[in-house]
């Protein structure tokens, strides 16, 4: 294929290749010369042009296939535009010539094809250049149609449309000639011609000014004849010409025509008239039809009223929103009428008057609810609403004169009843659409929309009081606060008109709907309601045989409540269960003898309120059933039992009954039979056995002898159709805009679809779509439905010989049918036997012996063959489960040997398509085709059929066969691959266009195809290379077919390829096909659009957004879409069809792609998202009130006008989004939330000011969020006061989210402030709204949360600007205050508790806050003040805040401490087990009722944490304080502070003591914690176990709590097991820590108890001897720990489990392992230092909670991990500090020296041996030449310890010849000579000559030949100068210590070396100053030693008089020193000296 790659063909190349290779070979390279020749340079293409021109004409005659003459014409376009035009004549005559041709063979065809679309493309490219040849090629073209087949038709048309388009007004002349033709193409029996004919006139349109004006008429019944017989690509066709060509006649001014004398104006009135003249009388002419009219006999075909329908839609949304908003009024009348009684044929049968109601309501759908935005959807709706008042009016005048016995003036009513539906329908569309922002339309009198809809109730017409109840239904819906307030008006005016018939239908159909409603509702209702209703059921049920009259309604209304009532689910049922399972056993007799006696008695009235009575009853228990399955227990089951058989008995006796009392009981019987069956499909199958050979028998009477002659198939067959196989029949079965109407279509003309008026029940009911009218079916084809829903059922659980007999009935009776009859009943056994194979498959049973399998062979063959293309798509999903269920291949081979056969012989159609799709889908639910010898069989047959050109339905049965073959093969199928691809190819270039079915069925093979190669497709080599090529070049021309399904097919395909070989996919081209067809009127294919473009994103968003850009840069005509991309780029073009879009599978694969978008790249182009997302909100802020604010904040009040004015929708221009609906803004919002989540994982700066705006001086491309803050905040302000209350919720989610992330960034300009305080006016603008009383308790929530965290954020520090939020929340504690009694009763009670909880929470969060800031202000403000350079003053401000924070709290302290308490207690019961239940109070908690206890549980589960950690804080700041309220005096003994016990005077009558109120808090706190701790699950927030575990730490940072644990150690033990716990399965450190922390308390408390036990024996026992006081503390007198009782052991275990988790060294089980190796330090997170920090500091502490022997087991374990930390962490840090790790481990280690159980009697030598073992271990690692930084640091702490504690370490015992050498060796060290000599000092000088004196021994002789060092080598440092100075002290104290015989010696060998440091005078002068200060401390040393010892002195200096001289004169200088300094400090006062020494310094 590469060598089609050049401009010229290659024809060396190309005469090489086979047949089809030559025409792939001609495709690509045509596809290349497209992208070549507009970049190619003028010079080379016309060097060229000749040579290319010739190659391209003579592939004229080469027979091309349809896309390569449309590329081939495209490129002769583009040559002759790019190069010279000299030739383009002899190219156009050649053209002309090839049309005239007389040669009609079918092989010369294409030639002449090919020619005509030639001759289209270079007109429409080179238009006007072309002179006046036009007329005889238009001449030329339009003769050669006269004879032309479909085909050439089709081709002409589009190429007059083109030549049309290319000339413009210059073709004036043949437009007459086009018109013409077109006009008979437009109703060919090619329905592909029709669309080309519509395209071809739409063009024509254009400049034919006379199609719009003199023969207006006639186009538009031109147009209603082309809808006859039409299919759905001619009616979106044929409807768009229409709808543009009236808008056009509309729109068009005078002038235009003004040289036409004939010309008229059209006017609205005309355009209506002329469309509803198709609509009411279809495409007969005027005169006939009304002929036809008067005989009775015209009935419009429904085809062209969908037409024509469309036709509506397309009109109006061609004129546009701004023109439906300004003529309303006169369209709306219009629309309505077409359902009046104006026009009684179009709606004289009930089927053609749903048909009609159902177009009008699609067409008032599509242009108000898609058109108009919600400003004018209320206008809308205010215009319905008068037209409901108008014919309410008519009705009451006509029910008013009435009241004689004449006959009432039904015409009226019935007249109204159509209009009034469709408008009601509208009504609750529009404001089901509108959500909350519709609320000033209700709350508009004028209007009176509810009472409006609420007059209409008691209409004598059912189906207009069913649809006003659905109105009302999605009012509520919409506005739930109006649901209890309509549930209490329909629910009085119910009570009130029992007497009247219609009102007791009619507003029991409104409570039914209501109640259906709450489902949708989260805030639900007040949940006393269910009673009332059950009451008002109980009593209309009770009442009905009083008053015959109304007997039947009142039965219906009661049963359909009761119904409805289910629909609330168990909570609210359970309490009325009993009393519906009373009514339910009362409705039946009671036993067959009973049945028997009924019907003896009676007549057909009673007869008639008797079925509708029990029908109710079984619709209610199937509702029951459906809603309350979690109270079907044994024992209701049992209940419900008894009344089956006697319905089942009733149901056996209907047809006698039926016979005996007429016709009037037929439509009950139905309803009755179809109750019980549905009612039955629902019950477990085993409830009812003993009926089931009674209910099988009716069912297959049911299914087989029906009086109904109606073909039911579409409604019954597609649910049992494979939805892949449904694309085989058509656009009618697929999803379109246009389904709510071309559903009728579907149905045949014997149905029209479903209504609500032909089943009540289904009003409350969950609907498929939120705001569509539920549809049931009559009850004729009901009956059917259901019946093989439960024979499905009951099949599958039947004896396998009733199976057998069943089956064989079923065959006898297709059997005796006849005609149409046999299609019928063939369709009911087929879908019922299909649905029961579903449910064997699904129960995985058994279908039986041989001959119940042949059977079934049988009746699944003989559908296959069906001339019902859908029953026979349904058979072949039928034969798949049938070979799922048997699941024996021998069995399945049979069933395709069968199929194989069958292709074999057959030559018919039906055949052919049947067994071949049989063959695709045998495979599909055993696991995939595993045979090749079937897969090969299967392959030769389906290629065979697939290249049947004579009938393209076998070619897509067969093509999309083999799809399903190469899916099910899998890798199998590998070998055929490459054939199946090129046979795809071949097709895919020559079968016609006008065949879609088999272009798609091509698609779905290729889409397979890719799927197979899999990755594979990547790959490098010349095969795979050529199958890409192949796959790209199918995908090509699809994209390229005029279908636009078959291109939906083409992206997928290109979206699979993208997907497994990314690189060989031209994203630019595919990019631009994508955007051409973002707003295409095809549902598929704009879903195959977004869902490409979802799949692109996710990898690269940015090239996908710049493609996009640059694409519409470069084309100016030919791209003119519906959504600006120019300016608001692809992302503001899909927010744009995600405001327009309807269908929610596309809105949401939208909201994907833009999230996936705005990841990618939010960061990189934050102004252009910001700005679309700012764009959208406030685009209506006109049409929104903007929130009140205070009078005092005027300059903000003008600043919040001015963003009301900025956002006003005036200009276009500035504004791409006109009017987005709340759906659309809310997603915006939802944008804005992630915006800022992504800039917080990018860099810091942009939440830094500073930082910001330098980075944006150094390069101003460079964006950051902090720089629009103030558009954030005004989002965020737009959102949260808007109507819609998603939306506020949405926004007040923003606003709290930038609070929590700006509340740190400080101010530049106004040091000590943050940048968000300058926006604290538009915070409470945004607050205030949502605390008004009429706001729903969602939002009030929402805003609390907002509220703390705006005053926990700390941005405000001023007070009196705190107190207006601050006020906020005080209103909302007010009213929780109130309690249960002033709660709101619009919505469930579970609302108020999470209103009172939400409030509760946010309270909690700021004391939490205020505390925390006063315990310390520095650390815990410091996020949010971050300046160095005034940091003074920010602590000042600080602390100022956070006491006066503290104190605003302060005032309500009292009543949130009891609340919370209560909110606490009402939490530990929720959280108690089920088996618990009977515990819980009946009446409920504190702030939840008993009945809505299921609704309250998330509530509690969200806020209780916070709450607990405030009241854990409120507790330990009293310091768990009770004052008696008896004694007036304090227990406890702490101060006194007034407070309360939250303990309820009636359920407490004992006051209790002060003491158990406080342990009843502590065991609530901790049981809380604890219950919690043990299991959070996996989703349990993190916030939620800090704060629990703080709330423990602040419980036990006081006395009395800690007393209780350090005394109840088995509480002690199992807190430190959950902790324990906990620590292992959660990961986050500051988890961890908190933990550890609390662990240490936990130990604290246990210390404090031992202590205080030891203590007070002591005092107990006197002046008794120490030995006889028992052991306190763990480990006893035996020193054992027993796990799981042993505090000591668990707190080890914790202990272990950190260090362990973040040193895997310490395991002494892995330091063996290869993955540890030792002597490579771990370098620790700054997270897990803190870490073994903690652990280390807790594992210290152990000891003292033990006893001496404990102690003793304990220590190995302590000093072993402190050890091993000090030894795998020691590594200083590069600015020399030591790290944290080692720092916590001398800490520790210091701390075990100063334990007192080092010292205690019983443990003493114990600890000094293991100390000294210690000692061995840390100098050892000096030996290995580490860690000599800490070892350092060892001396220095260990120094400072007592030296008591220092001392035992060196015990004689411990002094061991090695460790002397070791200490030697660090004297000869210099570093660390210092710490050695002061640690020697204390040695030497140690009382108990044992200790000391090995180490005098070993070590005073070096240390005085380091001094005799010293002479000749003096100090240069300070350093080395202590390190001497410290040696003579050494030596000093070793000269004290000495015994008197040896003292003398000592102090003559240490005298000599002290004199030799003194220096001469000489020497003194120019000595430095370490030797001047070592002279000075020698000299001193001298005086202090000599008088001491006077004796030996004397005797030295005698001996040496050198020594004498040198001293004499040392002492000497030193005097006359001294003397200098004296006299100059007499003569210098203070005063003087300081100036005299500043003058010396100058």
């Amino acid at each position: 294929m590469e060598l089609a790659h050049s401009l010229l063909l290659n024809e060396e190349a190309y005469n090489q290749l086979g047949e089809f290779q030559k025409a792939e070979f001609i495709f690509e390279w045509l596809q290349f010369l497209e992208k070549l020749l507009p970049v190619t340079s003028r010079a080379d293409i016309r060097e060229n042009q000749k040579q290319l021109v010739e190659q391209l004409t003579s592939l004229l005659n080469n027979s091309p296939g349809p896309p390569t003459r449309r590329l081939l014409a495209k490129n002769l376009a583009v040559l002759y535009s790019t190069g010279d035009t000299f030739s383009v004549y002899q190219t156009i005559d050649k053209c002309n010539e090839l049309i005239r041709s007389k040669d009609d063979s079918p092989s010369y065809l294409p030639t002449k094809l090919a020619a005509v679309v030639c001759l289209g493309y270079l007109y429409k490219k080179l238009g006007r250049i072309l002179g006046n040849s036009f007329t005889d090629t238009v001449g030329n073209v339009l003769k050669a149609m006269k004879n032309a087949e479909s085909q050439g038709r089709y081709e002409i048309m589009l190429s007059l449309q083109n030549i049309l388009n290319g000339l413009g007004a210059a073709a004036i002349p043949c437009h007459r000639d086009i018109y013409k033709a077109a006009r008979s193409c437009l109703t060919d029996r090619s329905m592909a011609v029709r669309c080309a004919a519509a395209k071809c006139l739409l063009e024509l349109q254009n400049e034919a000014v006379f199609m719009w004006s003199t023969d207006l008429d006639s186009v538009v019944t031109l147009c209603f004849k082309s809808f006859e017989g039409s299919n759905y690509d001619v009616r979106l066709a044929v409807s768009k010409l229409l709808g543009t060509l009236l808008a056009r006649a509309l729109t068009s001014k005078q002038t235009t025509a003004s040289t036409k004398h004939n010309f008229r104006r059209i006017s609205l009135e005309d355009v209506m008239e002329l469309l509803g003249t198709g609509f009411l009388r279809g495409s007969c002419g005027f005169l006939r039809a009304s002929g036809d009219m008067l005989k009775g006999t015209s009935s419009v075909s429904r085809d062209v009223r969908v037409g024509v329908t469309q036709a509506y839609v397309v009109f109006v949304s061609t004129l546009g929103s701004q023109w439906l908003e300004r003529n309303f009024s006169a369209f709306l009348p219009h629309i309505l009428d077409l359902v009046s009684q104006s026009h009684p044929k179009a709606i004289q049968s009930p089927m053609d008057a749903i048909g009609c109601r159902r177009c009008v309501s699609f067409i008032l759908r599509a242009t108000v609810g898609g058109l108009l935005g919600e400003k004018a959807q209320i206008a809308a709706a205010k215009e319905i609403c008068q037209a409901i008042w108008k014919l309410k009016k008519v009705v009451d005048a006509a029910m008013s004169d009435s009241n004689l016995e004449t006959k009432m003036n039904a015409t009226d009513v019935t007249a109204s009843q159509h209009v009034l539906v469709c408008a009601l329908q509208e009504l609750g569309s529009l404001i089901h659409g509108l959500g909350t922002t519709a609320a000033p339309l209700l709350q508009d009198s004028s209007t009176g929309v509810l009472e409006a809809v609420i007059s209409v109730f008691p209409h004598p017409s059912l189906s207009v009081r069913l649809t006003a109840a659905w109105c009302v239904r999605c009012i509520a819906v919409a506005l739930p606060s109006y649901m209890s307030l309509l549930l209490d008006r329909c629910i009085e005016r119910l009570s009130t008109l029992k007497s009247s018939p219609e009102a007791v239908t009619g507003y029991s159909f409104a409570v039914a709907a209501l109640l259906g409603a709450v489902k949708h509702c989260p805030l639900g209702i007040p949940h006393g309601k269910g009673k009332v209703i059950m009451t008002v059921a109980e009593d209309l049920l009770c009442s009905a045989s009083q008053n015959s009259r109304i007997s039947l309604q009142r039965t219906q209304a009661g049963w359909l409540l009761i119904a409805a009532l289910m629909t609330l689910g168990p909570a609210v049922v359970q309490h009325h269960l009993p009393r519906v399972l009373l009514l339910w056993k009362c409705i039946f007799p009671s036993s067959p003898k009973d049945l028997e006696t009924e019907k003896t008695r009676g007549d057909s009235f009673t007869w008639q309120v008797t079925l509708e009575g029990r029908a109710g009853a079984l619709c209610a228990i199937k509702s029951f059933v459906s809603h309350c399955a979690g109270l079907l227990t044994d024992e209701v089951i049992q209940r419900l039992l008894p009344p089956l058989p006697s319905a089942v008995d009733l149901l056996t006796q209907l047809s006698s009954i039926y016979k005996s009392y007429g016709n009037s009981l037929k439509t009950p019987s139905t309803v009755y039979r179809h109750k019980l069956y549905e009612l039955l499909a629902v019950l477990p199958p085993k409830t009812y056995e003993g009926n089931f050979c009674a209910v099988l028998k009716e069912l297959v009477t049911d299914l087989t002898v029906s009086d109904s002659q109606i073909d039911a198939s579409a409604f019954l067959l597609p649910p049992l159709c494979h939805e892949n196989d449904l694309f085989l029949l058509g656009p009618l079965l697929q999803e379109t805009d246009h389904r709510f109407i071309e559903e009728q279509l579907l149905l045949g003309n014997s149905i029209a679809g479903g209504s609500l008026e032909y089943d009540a029940y289904s009003i409350y009911e969950k609907f498929a779509k939120g705001d569509s009218v539920p549809k049931p079916l009559p009850p004729a084809l009901s009956v059917i439905s259901a019946a093989t829903r439960l024979f499905g059922v009951m099949f599958s659980h039947i004896a396998e010989s009733h199976r057998l007999q069943i089956l064989e009935q079923l065959l006898n009776s297709i059997k005796q049918a006849k005609g149409s009859r046999q299609q019928i009943v063939q369709l009911h056994v087929v879908s019922a036997f299909s649905t029961s194979l579903k449910h064997l498959a699904n129960s995985k049973g058994s279908l039986g012996s041989d001959e119940v399998r042949r059977s079934a062979l049988t009746l699944v063959m003989g559908a296959l063959e069906s001339n019902n293309p859908l029953l026979r798509c349904a058979a072949a999903e039928c034969l798949a489960r049938l070979a799922q269920v048997v699941s024996d291949s021998a069995f399945t081979a049979g069933l395709a040997q069968v199929s194989f056969d069958k292709l074999k012989s057959a030559r018919d159609v039906v055949s052919r398509t049947g067994h071949s799709l049989a063959l695709g889908c045998l495979y599909r639910y055993l696991g995939g085709i595993g045979s090749t010898q079937h897969l090969n069989a299967c392959v030769g047959i389906l290629y065979t059929l697939s290249q049947d050109s004579t009938s393209p339905d076998v070619q897509a049965w067969a093509l999309h066969s083999l799809s399903l073959i190469v899916d099910l093969a899998g890798p199998l199928y590998h070998v055929h691959v490459e054939p199946t691809l090129s046979l795809v190819l071949m097709l895919l270039l020559s079968v016609p266009p006008a065949y879609t079915e088999v272009h798609q069925s091509l698609g779905r093979c290729l889409n397979t195809l890719i799927t197979t190669l899999g990755p594979e497709l990547q790959g490098s080599s010349t095969t795979v290379s050529a199958l890409r090529t192949s796959c790209l070049l199918g995908c090509a021309v699809m994209q390229d077919n005029p279908d636009c399904l078959v291109q939906a097919q083409a992206i997928s395909c290109l979206q699979q390829l993208h997907m497994f070989a990314p690189r060989h996919v031209n994203l630019s081209n595919l990019v631009s096909c994508l955007c051409m067809n973002l707003c295409s009127s095809y549902l598929l294919l704009r879903r195959a659009v977004v869902a490409c473009l979802r799949q692109l994103v996710q990898r690269e968003a940015a090239e996908v957004s710049e493609y996009a850009v640059a694409l519409v840069k470069e084309s100016k005509d030919d791209f003119t879409p519906d959504v600006n991309i120019r300016e608001i780029g692809l992302e503001g073009a899909l927010l744009g069809l995600l405001d327009k879009e309807l269908d929610q599978r596309l809105c949401q694969d939208i909201k994907e792609t833009l999230t996936h978008m705005l990841t990618s790249m939010a960061v990189e182009k934050l102004s252009f998202w910001l700005k679309l997302c700012k764009d959208v909100l406030a685009a209506s802020a006109d049409f929104n009130t903007v929130a009140s604010i205070d009078t005092t904040q005027e300059e903000e009040t003008a600043k919040v006008d001015d963003v009301s004015v900025l956002t006003s929708d005036s200009d276009d221009r500035f504004h791409p989004f006109r009017n987005p609906r709340w759906p659309t803004r809310v997603f915006a919002a939802e944008c804005v939330c992630k915006i800022i989540s992504q800039c917080e994982s990018a860099v810091s700066a942009h939440f830094d000011i500073t930082l910001a705006q330098e980075r944006k001086q150094r390069d101003s491309r460079d964006d950051f969020l902090v720089l629009h803050l103030a558009d954030l905040v005004r989002m965020a302000f737009m959102a949260a006061t808007d109507h819609s209350d998603q939306l506020r919720l949405s926004g007040l989610q923003m606003l709290q989210i930038v609070v929590r992330k700006f509340a740190a960034v400080p101010e530049p300009e106004f040091p000590g402030h943050v940048i968000l305080e300058q926006y604290q006016a538009n915070v409470g603008a945004a607050l205030r709204p949502a605390f008004a009383p009429e706001t729903p308790p969602d939002v009030t929530a929402k805003a609390c949360q907002v509220c703390s965290a705006w005053i926990a954020s700390g941005v405000v520090s001023d007070l009196n600007d705190l107190r207006r939020v601050h006020q906020l929340l005080v209103s909302s504690l007010l009213k929780v205050q109130a309690g249960k009694e002033a709660q709101n009763q619009q919505y469930n009670e579970s609302t108020s508790t999470m209103e009172i909880l939400a409030v509760l929470k946010a309270w909690a969060e700021v004391y939490i806050v205020a505390v925390e800031k006063q315990k310390n202000p520095s650390d815990t403000h410091k996020h949010c003040l971050k300046i160095a350079n005034s940091s003074e003053e920010n602590y000042r401000d600080v602390s100022f805040s956070a006491s006066g924070l503290l104190d605003l709290v302060q005032a309500d302290l009292g009543t949130l401490s009891k609340l919370w308490l209560a909110a606490l207690q009402d939490f530990a019961l929720l959280t108690l087990p089920p088996e618990y239940a009977s515990q819980l109070p009946t009446e409920g908690g504190t702030f939840y009722t008993a009945e809505t206890i299921e609704n309250a549980r998330p509530h509690y589960y969200s806020s209780w944490a916070l709450i607990l950690y405030a009241t854990s804080l409120w507790l330990t700041s009293t310091g768990f304080i009770v004052v008696d309220p008896d004694e007036g005096v304090t227990n406890l003994s702490r101060p006194v502070t007034p407070t309360t016990m939250c303990q309820d005077s009636s359920t407490r009558p004992l006051v209790k003591s002060p003491e158990d109120v406080n342990t009843d808090r502590f065991h609530l706190i901790l049981g809380i914690s604890v219950e919690f701790l043990c299991s959070p699950g996996s989703d349990a927030a993190m916030e939620n176990i800090i704060a629990c575990l703080h709330a423990l730490r602040a419980l036990f940072d006081v006395p009395w709590p800690r007393s209780k644990i350090g005394g109840d150690q088995e509480l002690g033990v199992e807190l430190l097991n959950v902790l324990h716990r906990l620590i292992l399965t959660r990961e986050s450190p500051d988890i961890q820590l908190a933990a550890l922390e609390v662990v240490r308390l936990i130990l604290f408390a246990a210390q404090e108890h031992v202590k205080e036990k030891r203590r007070s024996a002591e005092v107990d026992d006197g002046a008794a001897e120490k030995e006889t006081l028992p052991e306190f503390g763990e480990g006893k007198d035996t020193g054992g720990l027993v796990p799981g009782k042993s505090l000591v052991f668990a707190t080890l275990e914790l202990c272990v489990c950190i260090l362990v988790r973040q040193l895997p060294q310490l395991n002494p089980k892995l330091t063996c392992s290869p993955a540890v190796q030792s002597g490579k330090h771990l370098l620790l997170s700054e997270d897990g230092s803190r870490l073994v920090a903690a652990a280390l500091v807790i594992l210290s502490d152990v000891p003292a909670i033990c006893s001496p022997e404990g102690s003793v087991s304990v220590l190995p374990t302590i000093l072993y991990l402190i050890i091993g930390v000090l030894k795998e962490t020691a590594v200083k840090s590069q600015d020399g500090q030591l790290p944290l790790t080692v720092a916590a481990s001398l800490q520790a280690l210091k701390g075990l020296l100063s334990s007192p159980m080092a010292r205690a009697e019983k443990s003493q030598n114990a600890w000094t041996d293991l100390l000294r073992s210690a000692l061995v271990t840390v100098l050892d690692c000096w030996d290995q030449g580490r860690h000599k930084c800490w070892v350092c640091e060892f001396k220095n702490r260990i120094k400072n310890v007592s030296v008591k504690g220092c001392l035992f370490l060196f015990k004689l015992n411990s002094c061991t010849s090695e460790k002397k050498t070791t200490l030697l060796r660090y004297i000869s060290k210099y570093n660390v000579q210092c710490k050695c000599y002061q640690l020697l000092h204390s040695i030497f000088q140690h009382p108990n000559k044992i200790v000391s004196y090995p180490y005098i021994h070993s070590l005073a002789p070096s240390i005085v030949g380091k001094l005799q060092e010293t002479e000749k080598a003096k100090p240069e440092n300070a350093a080395e100068l202590q390190v001497i100075q410290e040696g003579i002290k050494v030596v000093t104290a070793l000269t004290a210590a000495a015994e008197e015989q040896h003292r003398d010696h000592l102090v003559a060998c240490f005298l000599p070396i002290l004199i030799s440091f003194l220096l001469d005078e000489n020497a003194l002068v120019s000595a430095t100053n370490s030797a001047k200060n070592l002279h000075e401390f020698a000299l001193q040393t001298l005086m202090q030693i000599g008088p001491q010892y006077s004796s030996v002195f004397k005797k030295l200096m005698a001996s040496s008089p050198t020594m004498k001289a040198r001293l004499e004169s040392a002492v000497k200088g030193n005097q006359e020193s001294i003397k200098v300094k004296t006299t100059k400090h007499a003569k210098n006062p203070g005063k003087s000296s300081s100036i005299q020494l500043k003058t010396n310094f100058l």
